[in-house]
């Protein structure tokens, strides 16, 4: 990855997974909110 030390690769591979996490989160919520309301037709 480029990281100077085995530690900093590690921290940065935590946080993107965070992060990752957190966006898909608020892509199913998404989702969620559409789908009820293509399965009725609106």
């Amino acid at each position: 990855m480029g990281h100077d030390s085995v530690r900093a690769a590690m921290i940065y591979q935590h946080r993107t997974a965070e992060a990752d996490h957190k966006i898909a989160d608020v892509m199913n919520g998404k989702i969620t909110q559409v789908l009820p309301a293509e399965a009725s037709g609106h």
